[in-house]
C-alpha cells in the first residue's frame, strides 16, 4: 500500500516513540517477548488513527503520542492472547510468542503490555494541560476498547461450537473483537484533542464502520487473494473450519449439496487444496464473492459519510486517502 509523505511522518513518530519504551533488559522472559513483539512488522494502523483522530479535531498531534502508545500496546497484548487461543504458530510471518517460548510466557508478556499500555495513560492525569473529566474521557475510551474486544473474542470463542451462527451474530462479534479498537483508537485522538461526547461518537461510528469493512475483506482476501502478497495460505479460514462473512453467508444460501460440501470441509481438519478450490467455487456459483465485496463497500461508505461531519483538513483528506487505500488492498 503506497502511503502519503503525512502518514510516512506519523509512523515514523510511532515507531520512534515505541523504541523509547522502558523495557528493561531483567528480567529477559517478560521483556524479551515484549521488545520481540513489537519489533515484528506490524501496519501500526490503530496508532496512526490515534494520531489522525487528533488531527481532524484539530489537536496537536503529537499530544496525541502516548494515547496511540497506549493503544498499539493494547492491540499487541490482544493478539499475544489471541495466538494462545487459537493455537496460532505465526503471527505477522514470524514464530508467534506462544510457540517461540510458551503459553505462561505469552500470557505474562501480553499482562506486561496491558500495564505499559496504562502507563502511557499516565501522562495526561499527571498534566497540568488536561483537566480530570478530559482525563476520564480518555481512560473511559481505553477501557470501553479493552472490555468490548474481549466481548468479541468470547463471542468468537463460543462461535466454534455454535452450528448456527447468523450473519448478525457475526458482525456484532468482529465489531468487538476486530472494530472496538479502530473505533477506540479514532475517538481517543478526538479526547486528546478536547472534543465533545457528540464528536467523539461520530468518531467512534466512523472507526466501528471501518473496522467492519476491514475485516470482512480480510475474510474475503483470505479465498481470493496472492498468498504471497497476503502472507497466508490461500483459503487458510476454509482449512481451519472458521466461520467467516463468506461461509456463514453461503450456508444461508446454498443447497443440500452444496450445503454437505461445505460443512465436511470446514469440519475436517485435512482438507486439501482441492477441497479449499471446492469451497471457493461454491462461492463464486452463490455470488458470495460479488456480495462480501459489496458488503465491504457499504461499511466504508457509511465510514466516509460520518467524515462529512468534519471540516476539510489535511488530515480529513489523510483519513479517507488512507480508507480508499484499505478499500482496494490486496493484502
Amino acid at each position: 500500500m503506497n502511503i502519503t509523505e503525512r502518514q510516512q511522518k506519523l509512523s515514523d513518530l510511532i515507531d520512534k516513540k515505541l523504541a523509547e519504551l522502558n523495557l528493561p533488559q531483567e528480567p529477559s522472559l517478560l521483556y524479551d517477548p515484549v521488545r520481540y513483539t513489537l519489533e515484528l512488522a506490524g501496519k501500526r494502523i490503530r496508532p496512526y488513527l490515534t494520531l489522525v483522530g487528533c488531527g481532524i479535531c484539530n489537536g496537536d498531534v503529537e499530544e496525541a503520542l502516548p494515547a496511540a502508545l497506549s493503544i498499539e500496546l493494547l492491540h499487541n497484548f490482544t493478539l499475544l492472547h489471541d495466538d494462545i487461543m487459537d493455537r496460532a504458530d505465526t503471527r505477522r510471518g514470524e514464530p508467534s510468542v506462544f510457540k517461540k517460548w510458551d503459553s505462561n510466557t505469552a500470557i505474562l508478556s501480553g499482562d506486561a503490555m496491558y500495564a505499559k499500555a496504562f502507563k502511557q495513560l499516565q501522562y495526561y492525569g499527571q498534566s497540568d494541560f488536561y483537566s480530570k473529566k478530559q482525563y476520564k474521557t480518555i481512560l473511559d475510551i481505553f477501557l470501553k476498547s479493552a472490555e468490548t474486544v474481549c466481548e468479541g473474542q468470547a463471542y468468537d470463542l463460543m462461535f466454534e461450537d455454535q452450528s448456527d451462527v447468523s450473519i448478525q451474530q457475526y458482525l456484532q462479534m468482529i465489531e468487538g473483537k476486530t472494530a472496538a479498537l479502530i473505533s477506540g483508537a479514532l475517538a481517543i485522538g478526538g479526547a486528546v484533542a478536547g472534543e465533545d461526547d457528540s464528536i467523539l461518537e461520530e468518531l467512534r461510528f466512523v472507526g466501528k464502520k471501518a473496522g467492519i469493512a476491514f475485516q470482512i475483506q480480510d475474510d474475503l482476501l483470505d479465498a481470493i487473494a496472492d498468498p504471497e502478497k497476503f502472507g497466508k495460505k490461500k483459503g487458510g479460514d476454509i482449512i481451519e473450519g472458521k466461520k467467516t462473512y463468506l461461509t456463514l453467508l453461503a450456508l444461508e444460501r446454498c443447497n443440500n449439496q452444496q450445503q454437505k460440501q461445505l460443512k465436511k470441509t470446514l469440519v475436517d481438519q485435512k482438507s486439501s487444496p482441492e477441497d479449499v478450490d471446492n469451497v471457493i467455487g461454491i462461492y463464486r456459483e452463490l455470488d458470495i464473492i460479488r456480495d462480501t465485496k459489496n458488503a465491504v463497500q457499504y461499511h466504508y461508505q457509511e465510514a466516509m459519510e460520518h467524515l462529512e461531519r468534519f471540516d476539510d483538513s489535511e488530515y480529513k483528506k489523510e483519513i479517507i486517502n488512507f480508507f480508499n487505500h484499505l478499500i482496494s488492498r490486496e493484502y
